[in-house]
């Protein structure tokens, strides 16, 4: 009767859930840029535009999570979040030694490539962590997606506000922290997270959905009081170190959810055999009997042509069967050629650029923007971005699921409706109004968050998730794209057209016409995004009343 914690159990998928939402918690420091940007501008004497060309170098970094991608359908989880880990370590941990002046500054090409690893590090961590939790919760991907994208939104507020509560704000310190943090939480993760089965019974699926919401609620408590502390000012040494256990604290008490799971295992064990286990002994063999006869008969390959995809005729002579091959629909498994040969990837692949491309530049940005605008300190917008980005994703991911359940309602219509508000947002930043910088903060963070969460769900719907690490590194090289459409020729370009050279080399711009006509062209870029999105929903309503109806039908045969 001893009783061992293993991955596979519900426990252990549990404790990997929670190591999953630290790795996630940790792997946004590619936000971070902002944080130490002005140093590595000072230090090496830059331009904005050659600074804005470094955040790029980060960027491009995700490009390379193609190489992710891959991996992910040939190396385990704990491999490939050893490879992010590592790589994080190296990037960030140069930047470390040239910032903290323990080096001399590298060479401009160097530098970008440690700020490379340091960009490709976190695809790494990502794709390890979404492919599996994505397959090990198949029906609850929303909540999934929104949980673990909202806290990768907080990683930059929780990297900041910890570095500020302890080390006064010190550019090196925080980077040292990025190095060291992430690499210790990838460990780890690399202990219990793994791929495991998804739920089976209507049991599981209600146990399920309670444990994201008590997941749902640590998230938001961690936000408010990240928020709480971002809003309340300067604080002293002490309040600010109470601060930090604090936070660490409520970062560890998702724990609780594997720990009242095994408490369950252990009583189910040791004292309920003939209860709910029985049951589900019996319930389980007989809908599996029911599935097996229905198939019985029937060919694996679905032959008939439809209007959407004309079947593709291959005759193979297999033991005296022509077997006939066809196109997937939208909505089931899809190669990364096959997929990339619908139009739905393109509308979805190029109005992600929109959002993610246009969100970027900002968050890169954000320091020059607020020193521009006059702002000293500009931590401050740096974790409203992040923390509002938070709640964009964690709602939107939980908020889109319950509408497809309820009304079918497409999930790309939650991207364009946070396409149309960020347009709205950089035409508030453009107007530079007293206080529209924090409004413009929390906007960009709300849609970019919404962006993100909904477009992972929605590509595993579209295209399956027999590929989809490849699939999802794809559609995240528009990150890198983006940055460097946007941030690195867009701001670069026009921020240094409107500066003014300063004496020991680099530029300088004050005034709110540094980034008007900047965030003039990024608010017509969200306007076409939010066309595309429009577009999509129409295109897929199909799929989503599909899901929707088999959703509705599974329930019925339950309550039945």
């Amino acid at each position: 009767m001893g009783f061992q914690l293993s991955p596979t159990s519900p426990a252990g998928k549990w404790l990997g859930f929670v190591t999953a939402v630290w790795v996630q918690a940790i792997s946004g420091n590619n936000y971070t840029f902002s944080n130490y940007s002005d140093a590595l501008k000072s230090l090496m004497a830059l331009t904005q535009l050659e600074l804005n060309n470094l955040s790029v170098a980060k960027d491009v970094g995700k490009a390379f999570g193609l190489l992710a991608g891959l991996a992910s359908d040939r190396l385990s989880t704990p491999v490939i979040l050893l490879i992010g880990s590592v790589e994080g370590f190296i990037g960030y941990g140069v930047q470390w030694l040239v910032v903290s002046r323990r080096i001399q500054p590298l060479p401009y090409w160097q530098m970008c490539i440690f700020l490379c690893m340091g960009g490709n590090s976190t695809t790494w961590m990502n794709t390890a962590v979404l492919v599996t939790c994505m397959r090990n919760f198949r029906k609850n991907r929303g909540p999934v997606s929104g949980i673990l994208k909202g806290y990768v939104g907080l990683s930059t507020a929780i990297f900041t506000d910890l570095c500020t509560a302890l080390f006064s704000d010190d550019p090196s310190t925080f980077l040292l922290m990025l190095a060291i943090v992430p690499f210790v939480v990838c460990l780890a993760a690399i202990i219990f997270l793994r791929e495991v089965p998804t739920a089976s019974t209507a049991g599981e699926d209600k146990e399920e959905v309670k444990y994201f919401g008590v997941f749902n609620a640590v998230a938001v408590v961690v936000a408010v009081y990240l928020l709480v502390f971002d809003v309340t000012g300067p604080h002293n040494r002490l309040l600010s170190r109470a601060f930090a256990i604090v936070l660490l604290i409520l970062l560890a008490s998702p724990l609780s959810v594997p720990t009242y799971s095994l408490l369950l295992e252990r009583l189910n064990r040791v004292g309920s055999k003939f209860g709910s286990d029985l049951e589900r002994q019996i319930i389980d063999p007989l809908l599996g009997q029911e599935i097996v006869a229905a198939n019985q008969g029937k060919p694996e390959t679905v032959v008939a042509a439809t209007p959407e995809k004309p079947a593709v005729a291959v005759a193979e002579a297999e033991d005296g069967v022509v077997v006939e091959k066809r196109w997937p629909l939208i909505g089931e498994d899809h190669t990364i050629g096959e997929a990339m040969r619908t139009v739905d990837f393109w509308i979805l692949f190029v109005s992600f650029l929109c959002g993610v491309g246009t969100g970027l530049a900002v968050m890169n940005n954000m320091g020059q923007i607020g020193l521009a605008l006059g702002y000293v300190d500009v931590s401050m917008f740096v974790s409203l971005t992040s923390i509002w980005g938070f709640f964009g994703r964690i709602g939107s991911g939980s908020i889109s699921e319950y509408f497809i359940k309820k009304a079918a309602t497409p999930r790309p219509l939650w991207n364009a409706a946070s396409q149309i508000l960020m347009a709205v947002g950089y035409v508030l930043m453009a107007m530079a109004l007293p206080g529209s910088l924090y409004i413009g903060s929390i906007v960009v963070g709300i849609c970019y968050g919404v962006r993100l969460a909904v477009t992972v769900p929605t590509a595993s719907e579209l295209f399956g998730l027999k590929y989809y690490g490849l699939i999802y590194n794809l559609l995240i090289l528009n990150l890198p794209l983006g940055s460097f459409l946007f941030s690195g020729l867009l701001a670069g370009f026009l921020y240094d057209a409107e500066a003014t050279s300063t004496a020991g080399g680099g530029n300088t711009c004050v005034g709110a016409h540094c980034y008007r006509l900047v965030f003039v062209v990024m608010a017509i870029a969200c306007i076409v995004g939010f066309g595309l999105d429009v577009l999509l929903s129409i295109r897929t309503k199909k799929v989503y009343t599909k899901i929707y109806s088999s959703k509705k039908s599974k329930k019925s045969t339950v309550v039945s």
